[in-house]
């Protein structure tokens, strides 16, 4: 996948914006960060439980690793773009939105 499918994937959930910090595109829901793209477009970055990090980590290796530090040991994810496919990065942005997401937000995106 490109970085342009990973921009078009995050903007397609409800309410994401397309901001920048720290110099890179980054996409947030009610101001909360969900996910990044690095400054060059070959990597993005997931804020996942660390459960859910876990998880990508051993069904997806060379796809997704963790953050340096602390970062990483929160379940903040680096997806190695070129690696990963459309399907299992829609599916972790969705669950990244879904970790800031305001809760009427999340039941609405339910049909709730």
């Amino acid at each position: 996948m490109r970085a342009s499918d990973f921009r078009k994937l995050a903007l397609a959930l409800p309410e994401a914006v397309e901001n920048e910090h720290m110099q890179h595109p980054d996409f947030r829901v009610g101001k909360k960060i969900f996910a990044t793209l690095d400054a060059d477009g070959r990597c993005g970055v997931l804020k996942l439980s660390p459960q859910s990090q876990q998880a990508a980590l051993r069904a997806h290796p060379g796809v997704f690793e963790p953050c340096a530090g602390a970062w990483g040991a929160r379940g903040y994810t680096k997806v190695v773009l070129e690696h990963a496919s459309v399907a299992l990065v829609r599916l972790l942005l969705e669950q990244a939105w879904s970790s800031v997401a305001p809760a009427k937000l999340r039941r609405a995106d339910r049909g709730a």
